[in-house]
């Protein structure tokens, strides 16, 4: 009974600096955002990343921080068509 026990525990303990890190990285994502809509781009644009900002900071209230950086990539992505 130890063995998976302790397995799950390694498992969570590796996990942890993963999710640290994402989490870091959605905080970061939506400085970049929000950054970005302050520049005043064009319109469709502009209502590109302002849809990922609800959607990342929806996303970072829930803690799914994998789901924030889906919508950090698609804000990145929209301001690269420029």
């Amino acid at each position: 009974m130890r063995t998976p026990t302790f397995a799950v525990l390694t498992a969570t303990l590796l996990a942890t600096p993963a999710l640290a890190d994402d989490q870091s990285e959605c905080v970061a994502g939506i400085g970049f955002i929000k950054a970005e809509i302050a520049k005043a781009p064009p319109q469709p644009i502009l209502d590109a990343l302002k849809k990922q900002l609800r959607n990342a900071e929806r996303e970072q209230r829930e803690k799914e921080y994998d789901e924030c950086l889906d919508a950090v990539t698609a804000a990145r992505k929209a301001v690269a068509a420029k």
